[in-house]
């Protein structure tokens, strides 16, 4: 099936609102797991950087999980991010340690060369530029820092998004059902991420693995250089 890109934004108040009160816990916690597996015992006082952080529900659970973990959270969509600053200044001891930065990639509000945990969910099919998500990342970071990158991953034909999309958000408002179709189709494939991280020169840092029926993950650590 042929690459179909969307907008590069949620910036929409109904949007942005269906998306943050829908429940996204099971890849959410996929997400985490993937985290805990790469990085067991490792992020205790580390600096992470979320990029494309939405609502912020990974980043809360990400703190609740590790509580001398320090965030700066970025996302393009100021609706999104004002939802974001609610939930996490309804919990002060996550506040304390989340800085929500409202700005696209690239981004001059980035330190350069700062974090030790750079993450990104489902951002990575709303570039219509993919490189400026490695580029970032390689800018971003520290030597040997931790990378993880989850993403929809572009099914085979319309039918099998189709069919998804039932599987999964049956029940979701249409707004949810219709961003669910066209970020489908917006995803990209496997071997199209890995075509990425090769022009971008992470391709002996970074691999790409298929981690459910609708999800990639890029991991690894970032060299020196």
């Amino acid at each position: 099936m042929k690459r179909r890109p969307e907008p590069e934004l949620m910036d929409g108040h109904e949007q942005a609102r269906a998306y943050a009160e829908a429940d996204f816990s099971e890849p959410n916690e996929l997400f985490l797991r993937l985290l805990a597996e790469q990085a067991p015992g490792e992020l205790h006082g580390a600096r992470a950087l979320d990029l494309g952080c939405g609502p912020a529900d990974i980043v809360i659970r990400l703190l609740h999980r590790y509580p001398t973990l320090h965030c700066d959270a970025l996302d393009g969509s100021q609706p999104m991010l004002d939802l974001a600053q609610a939930a996490v200044d309804a919990l002060p001891g996550i506040a304390s340690r989340t800085r929500l930065l409202c700005d696209k990639l690239p981004s001059a509000r980035i330190e350069t060369g700062a974090y030790d945990l750079i993450l990104s969910n489902s951002l990575l099919h709303h570039l219509h530029e993919p490189q400026v998500l490695w580029r970032s990342i390689r800018a971003a970071a520290k030597p040997g820092a931790l990378v993880l990158v989850m993403d929809l991953m572009r099914p085979a034909s319309a039918g099998w998004a189709a069919a998804l999309v039932e599987s999964y958000a049956a029940d979701a408002p249409e707004v949810l059902k219709q961003d669910f179709r066209n970020s489908l189709h917006a995803a990209f494939e496997p071997a199209e991420v890995a075509e990425q991280l090769q022009a971008a020169g992470l391709a002996q840092q970074l691999s790409v693995n298929v981690v459910s029926d609708r999800h990639l993950a890029v991991w690894g650590r970032m060299s020196g250089e």
